[in-house]
Order: C-alpha cells, then sequence, then structure tokens
C-alpha cells in the first residue's frame, strides 16, 4: 500500500471517530461525560488536519467526510446508538472503537511503505490516538 493510501486510510478512520464523538457527545446524559466527548473530538480534528496535511504535501485529495461505509464506521455509530442504553453502554463502545484506531495506526507505523516525513506525522497524531485508546478506557472504568 502506498503511503498516501496508508495515510488517508488512517485519516478516514479518524474522521469517523470525529463524528462519532459528536454525536456521542450529543446523546451523553452525564454533563462531564458530554464535555469529555467534545474535547476528544476537538483533539482529534487536529490530528485530522494533521494527517490531511501530509496528505497534501504529497499531492493527494484531502478527507473531507468519514468513510460512511466499513468497520471503523460502524463501530463509531454503536457507540452512539449505545446511548440509548446508558453512558456505561455508551464508555465501552467509546473504548472498542479507541481499541480499533490505535491498533491501525499501529499497524500503519510497521508498514515499509511509509517515507520519512509520513513515518513521524503518523507517530505524532499515534500519540493523541494512544491518548483516546486511554480515555475509552477510563470512561468505560468509570461508567461501569
Amino acid at each position: 500500500m502506498s503511503a498516501n493510501n496508508i495515510l488517508k486510510s488512517l485519516t478516514d478512520t479518524a474522521f469517523d471517530s470525529i463524528e462519532g464523538y459528536g454525536k456521542a457527545a450529543e446523546k451523553a446524559k452525564d454533563p462531564n461525560l458530554k464535555t469529555a466527548l467534545l474535547k476528544r473530538r476537538e483533539k482529534r480534528e487536529k490530528t485530522v488536519a494533521a494527517l490531511n496535511a501530509e496528505i497534501q504535501r504529497q499531492g493527494g485529495e484531502l478527507v473531507t467526510k468519514g468513510t460512511m461505509t466499513g468497520e471503523a464506521h460502524q463501530l463509531w455509530m454503536s457507540i452512539t446508538d449505545a446511548f440509548e442504553d446508558g453512558n456505561e453502554a455508551a464508555a465501552e463502545r467509546v473504548e472498542e472503537g479507541e481499541d480499533y484506531l490505535k491498533n491501525k495506526f499501529e499497524s500503519a507505523l510497521k508498514d515499509d511503505d511509509l517515507d520519512p516525513q509520513s513515518r513521524v506525522v503518523v507517530q505524532q497524531c499515534y500519540a493523541e490516538i494512544s491518548d483516546g485508546e486511554r480515555f475509552g478506557d477510563m470512561i468505560a472504568k468509570q461508567y461501569d
């Protein structure tokens, strides 16, 4: 897979999580959880912007919407549906979504097709993704 395709795939999935966090925040009953979800969304938006800047540097087209298909989109949509069952169910889905995304970034970092500059960008973005994964773990425990 080319570096640009790797970056686009990561950006698509991260964009899905932005949409998921926004919808999750709309449905969250606990105001503290709502605020935390919106803060994560803001951080994820910055990650998508960094990935998009690297895609653009390579001459690719910016990602401006989520995948609307595929595993990541379905996972994030299940997060928003889970709020119908309460904050606990939703927190568990956020944890699953963040685990999925972290694994996807880890796989990308193992790919030899990333050029050095793209690898640096993905590593920097991975730091925020890892924070998101820890956030998912934290809220899953908090609402358990």
